[in-house]
């Protein structure tokens, strides 16, 4: 079942990016501010010198159990769906790591550029400075506190792209998808050609998802992780 979850997010990176990468934004509009605050017994993990509340991790939860109800057919035991986001948390305190190594910093045309894109905080399809600050100020959230959060889900991504653009398809793997669409000839020269665009756009879209999957585990490797189950 976990395997399933994991196949869903590497084979459709949009609906792991609809979970992680609005996760702040989603649980100010749904569920509510519960505080960052790192207290004694409060962290379920740690990466690096980097922390996972608990509360972070119950929010989380909630909202990927929702989401996975709504979105994804089939059942998802409770404990699957814990070990799926503790992962996906760590994974992105790796990544944030991994971004400040590569000298990745975010702007605040960045910040400005995805808060702006938010459909909750948009009027008659137009970003609405008002109804920002008063979303944040009904769950209790500063902008100075909701940015700096959404910056590291930014500098997280950015970390991501950049490994991800670094990926190429060599000539003779390009060769080798041109050679699979020739077996496969199509009477109409048009959809011949798109279809070979297809094929080698999916190649290359699988070979950077392994790269990815790869580097991230480069990290597990030189990065200490420890996870408290028991506080889970």
């Amino acid at each position: 079942m976990i395997k399933t979850m994991r196949d869903a997010s590497h084979n459709h990176p949009w609906l792991l990016n609809s979970i992680m990468g609005i996760l702040a934004i989603a649980f100010v509009i749904t569920m509510g501010w519960w505080g960052f605050g790192d207290q004694p017994g409060n962290t379920v993990a740690t990466v690096g010198d980097l922390a996972v509340t608990r509360d972070e991790f119950r929010r989380a939860y909630e909202n990927m159990y929702r989401f996975y109800k709504e979105k994804v057919p089939g059942e998802f035991k409770d404990e699957t769906i814990k070990q799926f986001v503790i992962e996906q948390l760590v994974d992105n305190r790796l990544w944030l790591m991994a971004a400040k190594d590569m000298g990745i910093t975010v702007s605040d045309g960045d910040l400005r550029e995805m808060i702006v894109q938010v459909p909750e905080f948009q009027k008659n399809g137009a970003f609405d400075p008002e109804l920002y600050q008063r979303l944040l100020a009904a769950n209790h959230l500063t902008p100075k506190v909701f940015e700096e959060a959404q910056a590291k889900e930014i500098l997280g991504n950015k970390a991501r792209m950049f490994v991800r653009d670094a990926i190429a398809l060599t000539p003779s793997e390009i060769s080798e998808g041109q050679a699979l669409m020739t077996r496969q000839p199509d009477a109409d020269p048009t959809k011949a050609t798109a279809a070979k665009d297809r094929v080698l756009q999916d190649m290359l879209f699988q070979k950077q998802q392994r790269a990815l999957v790869a580097f991230q585990e480069s990290l597990k490797g030189k990065i200490p992780v420890k996870v408290h189950r028991e506080l889970l």
